[in-house]
């Protein structure tokens, strides 16, 4: 099971839950300025490391070899992790996925695959790792999870252009994905780009009970 750090809900009991997927490198610790950012008190975050150890972070797969069997290898912990969670009382629905770079990949990569329909799928400067092949194995119920796509039109480490081609033919094949581009290099662009991500997940995971 993937280590993981729970971070309760302000003002519980807990409507949903966001299952928080660092970047290359990182750890949960870079991630725990996110629930006093979002502001969402009804918000359940668990904060998730990568499996591989990376210059003191984690890493989710091989980023300059074969990235294949550790996405794969990845993608199978991830959904043993959300298995855990549907078992411990939560429904697929009420369950969000966020993923940062590395996360980003497998946020929609574990995300879409799920064999039930999650609640909200959250993608920062990231990318796809074979579209095809994803599209070739969604989960049943992929088409209706609502999913963000978000960008910066500076980022040096994984130019805009071709993953805007990815997303379109994600939309083009009926993937329920937004996709909304900031001015910014590679990172979070402070509270505007919060702004759009805490709307996304007040109208996706908000209104469960």
């Amino acid at each position: 099971m993937l280590d993981s750090e729970l971070i309760p809900a302000a003002e519980p009991p807990a409507r949903a839950l966001l299952i928080v997927l660092h970047g290359l490198g990182d750890s949960t610790r870079g991630w725990e300025w996110l629930p006093g950012a979002l502001r969402l008190p009804w918000l359940d975050y668990r904060l998730v490391n990568a499996p591989d150890p990376y210059y003191g972070g984690h890493s989710w797969y091989d980023l300059h070899g074969n990235p294949g069997p550790g996405i794969r290898r990845s993608r199978v912990l991830l959904h043993e992790l959300i298995d855990a969670q549907i078992a411990a009382g939560w429904t697929a629905r009420q369950i969000g996925l966020l993923g940062f770079s590395q996360g980003c990949l497998m946020t929609f990569d574990a995300g879409w695959r799920y064999p039930a329909g999650l609640g909200a799928l959250v993608g920062i400067s990231g990318y796809f790792h074979e579209p095809e092949a994803l599209l070739a194995e969604l989960g049943p119920q992929a088409r209706t999870v609502p999913s963000l796509f978000t960008h910066g039109t500076r980022d040096p480490l994984i130019p805009l252009a071709p993953v805007r081609e990815q997303v379109l033919g994600f939309q083009a094949a009926g993937l329920d994905l937004a996709w909304k581009e900031f001015e910014k290099v590679h990172t979070v662009a402070g509270e505007p780009e919060v702004a759009v991500i805490r709307e996304f997940l007040v109208k996706h995971l908000g209104a469960n009970r």
